[in-house]
């Protein structure tokens, strides 16, 4: 789970059906008994960040769900259609 979350943290998200930009990944939250990821934790949000409704942490931080990644590559690839 470790070397994942490294290689995770830090890259661009972008939107599978329009190619937005949502920021980068800051960090991850997830179930520290399971290790069950449940979001990635947005760092310099973009613009496009306000027009969807994500929800937020304790920080005011914006969450992506980890169900709507569908790859991981040079860049973190979500379906913005399932976040709304």
């Amino acid at each position: 789970m470790d070397a994942m979350c490294r290689d995770i943290i830090g890259k661009t998200i972008v939107s599978e059906e329009t190619g937005r930009k949502f920021g980068l990944v800051g960090n991850l939250d997830f179930i520290i008994e399971s290790g069950e990821l449940l979001s990635l934790v947005i760092e310099a949000p973009t613009k496009a960040v306000e027009q969807i409704n994500l929800e937020t942490d304790n920080k005011g931080c914006f969450l992506i769900p980890f169900s709507t990644v569908k790859s991981v590559g040079d860049f973190i690839i979500v379906s913005e259609k399932e976040i709304i």
